[in-house]
């Protein structure tokens, strides 16, 4: 697949990076590099991308684009994010094809984790 004109990075706000970066190891596995005080990339999560410092933070509710994970396991997935700090925003419910929840990072920003029927 080319790159021209898809989706090639993904930036999200984070107050504090280091809860970022300490939610996204455990959960996801993702590594990051830090860019000085208010910047770090991270990687192994299926995009590159980074959190920058902010005192804001995303949510549907607000208008952000919401980002979706995968998970072949979804109560497994669920009880990582929970025992890592996040929180369950949107108990798991099903549509067509498939069940999701939503939870919110250490830092307020909202995120979902689907999982196709079996």
């Amino acid at each position: 697949m080319t790159r021209h004109e898809k989706i090639d990075y993904l930036e999200f706000p984070a107050k504090d990076l280091e809860k970022a970066k300490a939610f996204f190891s455990a959960v996801f596995d993702w590594s990051f590099i830090d860019y000085g005080p208010d910047y770090v990339a991270f990687s192994n999560a299926g995009i590159l991308g980074g959190f920058y410092k902010s005192d804001l933070s995303s949510s549907t509710e607000s208008g952000s684009a919401l980002t979706v994970f995968y998970s072949n396991d979804l109560a497994k997935t669920q009880s990582k994010i929970e025992n890592a700090g996040g929180l369950i925003i949107q108990a798991i419910f099903s549509f067509p094809g498939g069940s999701r929840f939503h939870f919110s990072d250490p830092n307020g920003n909202e995120y979902a984790v689907w999982s196709e029927d079996d």
